[in-house]
């Protein structure tokens, strides 16, 4: 039986073919649970009606026939013509009959006459894993009453005609005859802060949460009128590693039944738009969407009355190769922006204000502009990079800039006003920079690194030191002035391969593997050098190996936070520690003297008398080549510290994440008792308080590297326990470094008052 129109309960993930990609998903989002606005879907079925009842059909597939999509002008016109004929032709009875009925329906769920409603395209083709129609196709927001739905339900049809939707059909060789659309009509959110979310990075397919947001409707932030702010989260633990708070200008807003751009008042603009709270509740969202549909996802939320909605997910298509870096001979920054579509250009710059204009692109120039718009994707093709004043990395330029395989920088405030015309530039695609002069491949220059602030430096007597995930972050991390690494993670290295390091075992490749973690470790070492850098031995659950080459064979976990990962897993695959081992060893042979061992997750001291002895096996001295140190992570290691001192080590640092997950029984990746989840807790301060003073009376080196240690109250505590120095992310290291001053100078004017 043929549907016309099908509620969003009626649709899933496979029903693209009837209800577009964006109908299909929002159908798949609602029956997962997800809050999702109600709605319905024009099915493609109808639009097929539409167009073969009335005699459409074969005079637009006539039209389309013999044009050049490469002709701008005649793309734009032809556009033109076949909207209007759409648009003008009147839709037959029984489809304004269905159509009107559905609609009333939806009111009559919601409980109101007339609901603002968003007309939403959903192209057939559309959001597919190999290819995304995404932005092509037009949305009406606020749309209110029969007759209005009836006029922009005809609109959306028109929309697949639009001359950047021909152009990427023949581009993607897509047959315009079998490519139809489908059309959403949803209840309206009046949002009050929106924007979109991609659950790994849309660049690199790094594993972190990239959040944009700004004030009213999400329109702001797709169409590029705001530079929004922008959040990225470490998906694994929900933590915040770094946010930007964007110049917010103007917003969309609905205002007398209608939507409407105006400007932010001043006290928003420069004003952080989302909570803590409600970053981690997206964050959530986000990983429960990625984790349902079992790849990365491109989605749109909203924000009305406190409550999170989101209101699209399709997969992200933009991932592949990073794209590897070459550097500029000149040292001149003359922009610097948001890095949104990674790699190196040089062309002539164009400036395009008026679409009219677009001709004058030619094969290899550079595209300036305040904001691009769909209509210029011909455009776009030509040049070799894109720079627009206004943006973030979410915004239109950038998410097509990454398709087309383009470098682009977005977001620098006036590239139209500085750059001239014709001028020759290059572009970073990945730091945001745009320099004087053409691309040459040589050594890295110290100009095109990013850029670090570093404040006077305050002098604490309580260590602050940095937290590195990334060996490409080093230079970065090392310019914040920490005084060493307090946890150097490894599975990074490891997961960036694509492949399990047990393979590399298994294949006779262990020498490879000793060779790339030797490379990044390398990268921290030198960075960071005689400063310390305590390196983590592998701690991934067996979840985040499954999707890698050879992981295949991973066991299945019902709590992976609970299983196989640590050091557990690793005396298990001795092997894989060995490798870590010899990697480390061949850079202390180099001179890198300042790398120290932690083990991760011990709840026994055999395990770290087996980790020694596996460390000796591989040519390396615990103790007298290097510092070999545990994490605190369980309750058992707390309460017998003294037994682990006793077997030798020379450090300890806590994991407070893990710690208080396991002492308050709380996984802290379910939502459902994240609110119960609290590194202050009595019972973890206590244990941690336990681990200090019997350290210190042994004298062995004590430090935290969790979330704990960017919470100033706790990192107040433990000044005053006695650290030996905190480890913080590099957003937070100078305000880390500010608390321990202060607890510092607090505990000297107590013990001064005492002498008075």
């Amino acid at each position: 039986m043929v549907k016309y129109v099908a509620f969003f309960e009626e649709l899933g993930k496979d029903d693209v073919g009837i209800a577009g990609g964006k109908g299909a998903n929002l159908g798949e989002l609602t029956q997962a649970g997800i809050p999702v606005p109600p709605g319905f879907v024009v099915t493609a079925a109808t639009y097929d009606k539409f167009m073969t009842d009335t005699g459409l059909q074969p005079i637009v597939m006539d039209m389309l026939e013999n044009l050049d999509v490469n002709d701008t002008k005649e793309l734009q016109k032809v556009s033109a013509e076949i909207k209007d004929i759409i648009t003008s032709t009147e839709i037959p009875e029984d489809i304004q009959t269905l159509i009107i009925e559905s609609y009333n329906a939806l009111c009559h769920r919601i409980g109101k006459d007339d609901v603002y409603v968003a007309i939403r395209s959903s192209a057939t083709a559309e959001d597919l894993p190999e290819a995304s129609f995404a932005g092509q196709q037009d949305t009406f927001l606020n749309i209110r009453g029969a007759e209005d739905v009836m006029e922009y339900v005809r609109k959306c049809w028109a929309s697949l005609f639009e001359a950047r939707a021909i152009f990427y059909r023949e581009e993607n060789n897509f047959d315009h005859s079998r490519v139809y659309i489908a059309v959403v009509v949803q209840e309206m959110v009046d949002a009050e802060k929106a924007g979109v979310m991609f659950t790994v990075h849309p660049s690199t397919g790094e594993d972190k949460i990239l959040i944009e947001g700004s004030w009213g409707l999400g329109e702001a932030v797709v169409s590029g009128s705001v530079t929004p702010d922008t959040y990225w989260v470490d998906k694994s633990t929900g933590k915040l590693l770094e946010f930007t708070v964007g110049e917010k200008n103007v917003m969309f807003t609905r205002e007398d039944g209608r939507t409407v751009k105006k400007e932010v008042p001043p006290e928003l603009r420069n004003k952080r738009v989302l909570s803590d709270e409600e970053i981690a509740a997206l964050s959530e969202m986000g990983r429960r969407i990625q984790e349902h549909y079992g790849s990365p996802q491109d989605t749109e939320w909203a924000i009305m009355d406190g409550e999170v909605y989101m209101l699209q997910s399709r997969p992200i298509t933009t991932l592949g190769e990073a794209v590897e870096e070459g550097e500029v001979k000149s040292k001149d920054i003359i922009l610097k922006g948001l890095g949104a579509s990674p790699g190196l250009a040089s062309g002539k710059v164009k400036i395009i204000r008026e679409i009219h204009e677009l001709d004058k692109i030619q094969l290899g120039d550079i595209l300036v502009t305040v904001m691009t718009t769909p209509d210029m994707v011909p455009a776009m093709k030509r040049a070799s990079g894109i720079i627009t004043d206004e943006g973030g990395v979410t915004c239109h330029a950038a998410i097509v800039s990454r398709e087309l395989g383009i470098p682009c920088v977005v977001g620098t405030g006036n590239a139209t006003e500085v750059l001239r015309e014709n001028q020759v530039v290059s572009i970073d695609g990945n730091k945001g920079l745009v320099y004087e002069g053409r691309v040459v491949e040589e050594e890295k220059k110290e100009s095109a690194q990013e850029s670090v602030t570093v404040e006077s430096p305050i002098l604490t007597v309580t260590e602050v030191k940095i937290n590195v995930s990334m060996p490409e972050a080093a230079r970065k991390a090392a310019a914040t002035g920490a005084d060493g690494v307090g946890l150097l993670r490894t599975e990074h290295m490891m997961l960036t391969t694509g492949v399990h390091p047990r393979k590399f075992i298994e294949d006779g490749r262990e020498d490879e593997l000793v060779r790339i973690l030797a490379e990044n470790i390398l990268k921290v070492a030198d960075e960071f050098y005689p400063r310390p850098v305590w390196y983590r031995t592998l701690d991934a659950p067996t979840d985040e190996f499954k999707t890698l080459e050879g992981g295949e064979n991973e066991p299945y976990e019902h709590n992976p936070m609970l299983g196989w990962r640590g050091i557990r897993r690793e005396l298990d695959e001795p092997e894989i520690l060995r490798a870590e081992f010899r990697a480390i060893k061949k850079l202390h042979e180099q001179g890198y003297t300042n790398i120290g061992i932690m083990i991760p997750l011990v709840q026994h001291p055999d395990e770290l008398r087996k980790a020694k002895r596996i460390a000796e096996e591989a040519g390396l001295k615990p103790h007298r080549d290097v510092e070999f140190g545990i994490m605190v992570e369980t309750p058992a290691a707390a309460l017998i510290i003294e037994d682990f001192i006793a077997e030798g080590v020379d450090f300890v640092s806590f994991g407070t994440n893990d710690l208080t997950q396991y002492t308050l029984a709380i996984d802290r990746n379910n939502e459902h008792v994240a609110d119960l989840y609290t590194e202050g807790h009595p019972a973890v301060l206590k244990l941690i308080e336990r681990v200090i003073k019997k350290c210190n009376e042994a004298g062995v080196k004590t430090s935290i590297c969790g979330q704990a240690g960017s919470i100033p109250r706790i990192v107040e505590k433990l000044v005053e326990l006695g650290i030996s120095s905190v480890s913080a992310n590099t957003d937070a290291v100078a305000e880390v470094r500010k608390t321990v001053a202060r607890a510092e100078q607090r505990l000297l004017l107590k013990a001064a008052r005492k002498l008075l």
